[in-house]
């Protein structure tokens, strides 16, 4: 079974149907991969379906899924795990992640829900992501999520991240956006649920912007810049665990490229300073 995502290095940036023309007329070199929720591609034909077969031909791409719903009580949707399968060995996608969350129950919720951090979630959760990489016939990485409620809670997030991760033995996706925004809304400490996070699962990062409703609440939306904070949690990342691939994610207000790439520098620009940091330690 393979174990982590073949070849993606540097920075990356998330894929969108608005500017996917753009980036087939001309791809950004800053850009090392290109991420995209397979949900919104497994379908598409036509011209958008040409032009992204062009970028998957070229580039490396992982997919990030949005509606397996890991935490829900309804049955595993495994035929579309097949679906993604197919999908992903059609476009030679090498590596597949998903949230810890659940977006169905009886039906989509058309929304990320926060799981009950207790020891019976831990063990169902585990299961369906277990069943998930066995089709697959490979590891998934399982992405640290926001909320604005913990429902049932019997532990800390991140004593439930953990437990999960290690029970369905997959890899992590952090989300150093999610880490920050939690810290704040939920008033714990960002740098100790990253300093406890399991360093040899680590398989690559977000990093995002959000909108902030108050002082002490605020929401994941990607729809803006990335703040100073944010920025220097993923600096602390690197120093803690060395620098892994990381992905720019913009869902709405999507700014013009040269935005976009600024922001992918920026990932650039942190990665090569802890590279050098990290060998002059070793020199």
């Amino acid at each position: 079974m393979d174990t982590t995502p073949q070849r993606i290095h540097d920075a990356g940036l998330g894929l969108r149907r608005s500017f996917l023309s753009q980036i087939v007329a001309a791809p950004p070199e800053e850009v090392s991969f290109y991420e995209i929720a397979p949900e919104n591609w497994i379908t598409i034909g036509g011209k958008l379906g040409k032009q992204f077969r062009m970028l998957t031909e070229r580039f490396d791409f992982i997919c990030h899924g949005l509606s397996l719903s890991l935490g829900s009580t309804d049955a595993l949707d495994e035929p579309f795990v097949r679906e993604i399968k197919s999908f992903m060995q059609q476009h030679q996608i090498k590596f597949y992640s998903e949230h810890l969350s659940y977006c169905s129950t009886d039906g989509h919720l058309y929304d990320l829900m926060p799981i009950p951090f207790t020891e019976e979630a831990i063990a169902h959760v585990a299961a369906r992501i277990r069943r998930v990489q066995d089709i697959l016939e490979q590891k998934i990485a399982l992405e640290n999520v926001s909320y604005y409620a913990a429902p049932g809670q019997e532990m800390a997030e991140i004593d439930f991240f953990n437990a999960v991760v290690d029970a369905a033995d997959c890899d992590v996706l952090i989300d150093i956006n999610n880490i920050y925004v939690n810290s704040v809304n939920h008033g714990y400490d960002a740098q100790a649920f990253l300093k406890a996070i399991p360093a040899k699962r680590i398989a690559y990062a977000h990093i995002a912007g959000h909108y902030v409703e108050a002082d002490d609440f605020l929401v994941d939306t990607h729809g803006a810049e990335i703040i100073d904070p944010v920025w220097k949690l993923l600096g602390k990342a690197y120093e803690l665990y060395g620098v892994f691939p990381t992905l720019l994610e913009r869902d709405f207000n999507i700014p013009a490229m040269d935005e976009l790439i600024r922001e992918v520098n920026t990932i650039k620009s942190i990665q090569n300073a802890w590279q050098r940091h990290h060998a002059q330690q070793s020199a």
